[in-house]
């Protein structure tokens, strides 16, 4: 559900509505430096990146933090849910912020908009992290996948609008379960009500699950993409408690730039779990990466 009224997550930030692509896209912004932009998962906000764009700032570094269309304040992308057409909403955000370049970090559901950035407006990306999300269908995850994806793709994926029908009341219990199971240091509970809070109701609900019906046609056009090309920018895979090293592996038959790195004390919620170390990584591989 979108707040009237609009209130920075982020410690020291403006928080902005900007109009992008003819939607309301809300963007937290704050530093000075090159800018990184921070894409957030299900079920975040922007607010789940409130410990790492801090250190990020201190590291010399701006921060454009969006909540993802159809997710948090922003809202839905007007060519749907298709990692390009997001993928397009990020560069006009971007332009709305006179913002040329960026590096670019995805969790989650922000790996394959990251991905397709990197992938279709390469001149737009200086460098890339991709942390705890897969990479469509891209070989590579054959272990993560080996019992069948996550339950709840096909939950979301269900056809009729049922996931979100039949949630309405009870978003709150459903919700702290990917919250709860995601973290192992556990969501300070403002920034769990934040979180339930944006999801509450049955289009808020349904904005979010559009994501995942958009995953198959994603998964084909990345296949297809892949299948002639390879990423320009250089990466940095990050696995946490979950995905882990899955997203490395799809990584590597795509880039020639590849870093890897575990958080093995960390759950699937990376900036939660490790904000600092998190951030310094992305410090590293950007000013390695100018």
């Amino acid at each position: 559900m979108r707040s009237t009224r609009l209130v920075p997550h982020i410690k020291g930030a403006d928080v902005h509505r900007l109009t992008v692509s003819g939607r309301d896209l809300v963007v937290e912004t704050a530093g000075h430096g090159p800018a990184v932009l921070l894409l957030h998962g299900f079920p975040h906000t922007r607010a789940v990146w409130r410990d790492v764009a801090p250190v990020l700032t201190r590291n010399g570094f701006s921060v454009i933090v969006p909540d993802l269309p159809g997710l948090g304040d922003s809202d839905p992308a007007a060519a749907g849910c298709g990692a390009p057409a997001l993928a397009g909403v990020m560069a006009g955000l971007l332009d709305a912020l006179h913002v040329h370049r960026a590096h670019v970090v995805g969790i989650d559901l922000g790996v394959t908009t990251a991905f397709a950035l990197a992938a279709v407006r390469a001149e737009r990306v200086i460098s890339l992290v991709l942390s705890e999300g897969l990479v469509g269908e891209l070989p590579g995850a054959e272990d993560f996948l080996r019992h069948g994806p996550p339950w709840w793709f096909g939950f979301h994926q269900a056809p009729g609008k049922l996931a979100e029908a039949v949630l309405v009341g009870n978003e709150e219990r459903y919700l702290r379960h990917f919250l709860t199971g995601g973290s192992r240091r556990g969501l300070d509970d403002d920034l769990t009500q934040v979180i339930v809070a944006a999801y509450r109701g049955e289009d808020s609900l349904g904005n979010a699950f559009d994501h995942y019906r958009a995953m198959p046609s994603t998964a084909r056009w990345i296949s297809e993409w892949a299948a002639g090309n390879r990423l320009s920018a250089p990466v940095l895979a990050v696995g946490g408690g979950a995905v882990g090293e899955a997203t490395a592996r799809q990584l590597s038959g795509v880039s020639d730039h590849l870093t890897t790195h575990l958080l093995p004390q960390s759950g699937h919620i990376v900036p939660v779990d490790e904000p600092e170390v998190f951030a310094d990584l992305i410090t590293a591989h950007a000013g390695n990466h100018h």
